[in-house]
């Protein structure tokens, strides 16, 4: 028996229902729904998506029978329709459209009017009494036939249009005459023959042609960008499925129009039917714009029982499917039909709104609302968004130079500016941009006086894209078609040049890059709705969600979104900021241990205040604290003036200076003398970060009874005895300030898991460690062989050309990094059961990293502020999934 590939739908009957998506697409599934509901739909039939699966699989060709079972299918709607296709009398006249399991709107193709010829539109025009309908549909049909089928363009048959509108004095296409019409498909068939094809008079072969065009349009450059864009790997879907449905006509008259509608606002969720109506209309009128629709009261006007036959339709249809919707319908003389319902494309806000009400409703459950949210609407409701209208105008103005890589979300436009100091003189007054070839820890105080932050060069994970997403900046890293000349004050993309103090818009979400300023729109935060539905996912999920923050104002930010302490706190962070750099600075320049020890002597208040803050804000929450991770190079400045004056400030020779920069400078610094490495070469930096958590731990107890857990993170561990040596120092120095105190203080000392060795002998550095927390930035860099700050370079061409699937900066490499923090896990947990486990790299803010390191079993995750509502939502929805698997 040959395999079933073609479902009828009509009367009221149907071979296929909503749950066929992956075979009769949505459009076809919902279709065969609407019929089985008893809505009134022209009947018709769908080709299944599994036929374009056959189709690209096989060299174009379609699988045996599929040619019969279309025909006999065709001869059903004969049947149903009591029309003849191809009859000169009485055609019956057919829409061919696509339809993916997933939608997406305009991608594909879509024609209609097909069956008619020569021939059979006279006999329409008999038919309809309506001479002027029926040459207007056979325009439509030869026009789209030539645009989609044939590869004709578009623009050319508008161009006739345009040549008979002109010559006869009109101005809009429904003022043209019979006459007018005839001409104009005389002026295309002229048209089809300029281009070197024939327009087909017989509808079968017109029919095998469209159904070819249609799964022609799954591979079309447009549609596989969407699916590249929306993240739709090319493997998750079978193709686009054909349904040939029975033409309905919204073209006949006053009396008959078409419309498209929600069944509640799209933008902003409220209970309000939305949509837009054009009389004496086609479907692509309402899409292209060609005419300005009414809003749907002017249905009421065309007909008032189609008017409340459609309204009772959006109650049926939000009842049945439990979502908003989305419909097209056509209205033939007085006569509504419904020719499509899908769930409603919606903005943030409204997709939020919707999901609360509808719980409300009792329409779906709290699980369900959770599931209904994106973590990209809750990203896009946290950050300044363009202006969509003013957006969409720079764009056609030609006004995007530039695209980058999306480091951190949101939206900035501002004067642009070449340096820290720049942006942190005129930010207070005006919004600028920080434009650098990269940026560096000495950059700091100029990035968060900025509104956002371009860099030629760097990856996800590089200085300006991790510091930028702690902050809740806009940024756009890896720019590499901007070539910044620092000396000039000025940046070149292809021909266009941006001087210092010009306008630019950057798009954090997008990469984009314009020239100009675009409006923003701001935020609202955590409130209202979205605090409700987080608060939903807080009861569903089983991680963690800490935040990543070095200074007291992001652990507020982080407090205030609903972390549940922080996950890393980089101490080195603190150390740029201008009251403490020049102590830094003297110790690095320190020749001996007590030189080292008198200049860290300045350092230690200063951090136990800053660790103080940290724990205020906390309140009794864990925090992790990391002892200091980069090399020592960082710390220095790299300008010849810069170091001239550290030389003055530390009463040294500037050729000392000089020997100090050279000495500590490393091929490859990020591998070298860092982490833990520094602290073993240096114990006295370790005992000095210490004693200022532990003090300060100590004070706010005795003062302020806040009840503090530290836990001391040793970083860069990759051999057992590296944390067993810093741990002595650690225990030692804390043991004696706790004792000496009177007071009874609990902390942890851990690790962070960033090296593929600590992985691999996880059993080993767990006697030592109370806690592994995987920094999965480097242990991505160093499992990979890429360097994060490099590989913006030719990542995109392993992205383009499908050797990755993803960037795996982005999103935790599932198969090779994921499998090391799951041997590292089973492990360590296998030498101590409680064990506590969790990620704070860059990956701990990402939904599908959240979900491998819930499979994994980790405690928590950790990620910057403005992560943490993002990452609370992609918690509750992993939950969910993997409760579905079980």
């Amino acid at each position: 028996m040959l395999k079933k590939y073609v479902y009828f739908f009509g009367n009221g009957k149907a071979e296929g229902n909503a749950k066929m998506k992956n075979t009769l697409g949505g459009k076809g599934a919902n279709l065969a729904e609407m019929t089985s509901l008893g809505i009134s739909v022209p009947p018709g039939f769908t080709i299944s998506a599994e036929v374009c699966n056959h189709y690209y699989k096989h060299s174009e060709k379609y699988p045996d029978g599929l040619k019969e079972e279309v025909e006999k299918n065709l001869s059903e709607l004969e049947e149903t329709s009591q029309k003849k296709f191809g009859d000169v009398e009485n055609p019956l006249l057919v829409s061919v459209r696509s339809g993916a399991a997933i939608s997406m709107p305009g991608m594909m193709d879509t024609i209609l009017n097909l069956g008619l010829n020569d021939k059979s539109v006279v006999g329409l025009a008999k038919l309809t009494d309506n001479e002027r309908f029926a040459y207007d549909a056979y325009r439509r049909f030869i026009q789209m036939f030539g645009d989609v089928a044939l590869g004709i363009e578009h623009k050319k048959f508008e161009q006739e249009i345009e040549a008979i509108k002109e010559k006869h004095d009109i101005e809009l296409d429904t003022d043209m005459t019979i006459n007018d019409l005839k001409e104009l498909v005389e002026r295309y068939k002229e048209l089809y023959k300029r281009e070197g094809k024939e327009f087909p008079q017989d509808p079968l072969k017109q029919l095998w042609v469209a159904i070819d065009a249609v799964f022609g349009s799954w591979m079309n450059k447009r549609a596989v960008d969407y699916r590249r864009l929306n993240k739709i790997p090319e493997d998750a879907l079978l193709g686009t499925a054909v349904s040939v449905v029975s033409m309905v006509f919204g073209n006949m008259g006053n009396n008959s129009g078409t419309g498209v509608a929600f069944t509640r606002d799209p933008s902003t969720g409220e209970k309000l039917r939305y949509g837009e109506f054009l009389r004496n209309a086609q479907g692509e009128d309402v899409v292209a714009g060609i005419r300005t629709p009414e809003s749907l009261e002017g249905l009421k006007k065309v007909s008032e029982e189609a008017y409340n036959e459609l309204f009772k339709i959006f109650d049926v249809l939000e009842n049945h499917y439990r979502d908003m919707q989305d419909v097209e319908f056509t209205v033939e003389r007085g006569k509504l039909y419904m020719l499509q319902t899908r769930s409603a494309k919606r903005t943030a806000m409204a997709a939020v709104k919707v999901a609360i009400d509808m719980v409300d409703e009792k329409l779906i459950t709290k699980e369900e609302a959770v599931m209904r949210v994106t973590p990209d609407h809750v990203d896009q409701l946290l950050h300044p968004m363009f202006d969509p209208h003013e957006k969409k105008r720079v764009i056609e103005e030609n006004k995007l130079i530039a695209k980058g890589l999306p480091a951190s979300p949101g939206a900035a436009a501002g004067k642009v500016v070449f340096s820290a100091k720049l942006a942190e003189e005129m930010g207070t007054n005006e919004p600028v941009v920080l434009v650098r070839p990269e940026t560096s820890p000495e950059d700091v105080a100029g990035m968060v006086a900025a509104q956002g932050i371009l860099t030629a060069r760097g990856g996800r994970t590089s200085h300006a894209a991790v510091v930028a997403r702690g902050m809740g900046k806009c940024a756009v890293v890896g720019c590499e078609a901007i070539d910044v000349d620092e000396e000039s004050k000025e940046f070149h993309v292809a021909n266009t040049s941006v001087k210092e103090g010009e306008w630019i818009s950057i798009d954090g979400s997008t990469g984009e890059v314009f020239v100009g300023n675009i409006k923003t729109i701001k935020p609202k935060g955590l409130e209202g709705n979205l605090s409700t539905l987080l608060e939903w996912a807080d009861e569903i999920r089983r991680l963690g969600i800490r935040t990543n923050a070095d200074i007291p104002r992001d652990a507020k930010v982080a407090r205030a979104f609903g972390a549940e302490g922080i996950g890393l706190c980089r101490t080195e962070h603190m150390f740029f900021q201008n009251d403490r750099i020049p102590a830094v600075r003297e110790m690095i320049a320190s020749e001996t241990k007590e030189q080292r020890e008198k200049a860290l002597s300045k350092l230690l208040p200063i951090q136990k205040e800053d660790f103080k803050g940290l724990f205020r804000v906390m309140k009794g929450l864990p925090v992790t604290i990391r002892l200091i991770d980069p090399p020592l190079h960082e710390f220095l400045p790299k300008e010849e003036k810069a170091q001239k004056k550290l030389a003055v400030d530390l009463g040294i020779s500037f050729d000392r200076v000089k020997e100090i920069v050279e000495t500590l400078h490393e091929f490859n610094p990020m591998m070298g003398h860092r982490g833990c490495r520094l602290t073993i070469t240096y114990p006295e930096i370790a005992v000095m970060q210490t004693k200022a958590i532990i003090l300060a731990s100590i004070e706010l107890k005795k003062e302020e009874n806040i009840e503090v857990i530290p836990e001391i993170m040793v970083p860069l561990v990759g051999h057992v005895n590296e944390l067993k040596y810093v741990k002595n120092i650690i225990t030692e120095t804390a043991d004696g300030l706790i004792e000496g105190s009177g007071v009874d203080l609990k902390y942890l000392v851990g690790t962070m898991i960033e090296v593929p060795r600590a992985a691999v002998t996880a059993d080993q550095i767990a006697k030592e460690a109370e806690f592994f927390s995987f920094g999965t930035n480097d242990l991505t860099q160093m499992t990979f062989g890429f360097s994060r700050d490099d590989s913006g370079k030719f990542l995109k061409d392993y992205l383009d050309k499908g050797i990755l699937k993803v960037d795996p900066f982005k999103t935790l490499d599932k198969d090779g990094v994921g499998a090391l923090v799951k041997m590292a896990k089973e492990k360590g947990r296998s030498v101590k059961h409680d064990l506590q486990l969790g990620i704070c790299g860059e990956h701990g803010g990402d939904p599908e990293s959240i979900k491998t390191v819930d499979e994994i079993g980790l405690d928590y995750v950790s990620c910057s502020p403005y992560r943490v509502p993002i990452a609370r939502l992609s918690a509750a929805q992993s939950a969910l999934q993997l409760n579905q698997q079980k």
